[in-house]
């Protein structure tokens, strides 16, 4: 096996990890909806997720671990697909945020300012930021 077969493995590995987080959240209601389902094929895309995997993932979505991303950059991408789906989800129940709580320390962030950063996340989403102003508020929000 080459060294590019190796990173491509790992950098599959963690994808479908996060896409897995992603319906995890989904489900935390029982059900997918057709918003939930849409915005999971557009991410399923957008990750390079195939149709076989897609379908294992969805099947047991639970058997996939969290693998935080070493970069704060990338750890923030996630954070923002997590709360969209949560918005998708119109996740109100306090069972479901704090799934989303375990899910954004899983992926690095700090336990004791994850709720903070998750309720700013969420004002974000709820008005509309895309990936960049996102980014760049979750930044700047200790400066």
């Amino acid at each position: 096996m080459s060294f590019s077969n190796l990173f491509d493995s790992g950098f599959k590995k963690r994808n479908e990890s996060h896409f897995a987080s992603i319906v995890r959240v989904a489900m935390a209601d029982g059900i997918i909806t057709d918003a939930e389902k849409a915005f999971l094929d557009r991410l399923s895309k957008r990750l390079d997720i195939s149709e076989v995997d897609y379908k294992a993932i969805l099947k047991d979505y639970n058997s996939h671990p969290i693998n935080p991303p070493v970069s704060y950059d990338k750890r923030l991408e996630r954070l923002y697909d997590l709360v969209r789906m949560v918005h998708v989800d119109d996740i109100q129940g306090e069972e479901e945020m704090l799934l989303l709580h375990k899910i954004a320390v899983g992926l690095g962030f700090h336990a004791v300012n994850v709720k903070y950063i998750t309720d700013k996340a969420s004002t974000l989403i709820h008005n509309e930021a895309d990936l960049d102003t996102f980014v760049d508020a979750i930044k700047n929000m200790n400066r």
